[in-house]
Order: C-alpha cells, then sequence, then structure tokens
C-alpha cells in the first residue's frame, strides 16, 4: 500500500522574513512570518495551524 495520496508537508512554504514589512494573512489579514514581497499565498502562525489540523490525513 502506498502513502502517496497524504501529501502533506510537502508544499513549499515562502521564506521567512527577517523584519517588517510583513504580508497578510490571506484567511484573516493578520500579519504573517513572511515578506510582503512574497507573491503567493501566505497564511498567519494561526491559520497556517488551522489549515493543517483541517486538511490532516486520518488514520
Amino acid at each position: 500500500m502506498s502513502d502517496d495520496y497524504c501529501l502533506i508537508g510537502t508544499d513549499e512554504k515562502p521564506p521567512k522574513a527577517d523584519g517588517p514589512p510583513y504580508a497578510e494573512c490571506v484567511l484573516c489579514r493578520e500579519p504573517t512570518e513572511y515578506p510582503e514581497s512574497y507573491k503567493g499565498i501566505t497564511l498567519c502562525p494561526v491559520c497556517e495551524w488551522q489549515e493543517a489540523q483541517r486538511t490532516a490525513c486520518s488514520g
């Protein structure tokens, strides 16, 4: 049996910012740990954790 169906943790994350300005979270608009210049989806630590919980593989 293959575990290929579980892709959690394989997504590339944006680089962490050294300091402000920070990008806004696409869900709650709070500041993230990522640079404002990053083009793509950015999530704050809380939304990132909630998204990981929501999409986690079960059993």
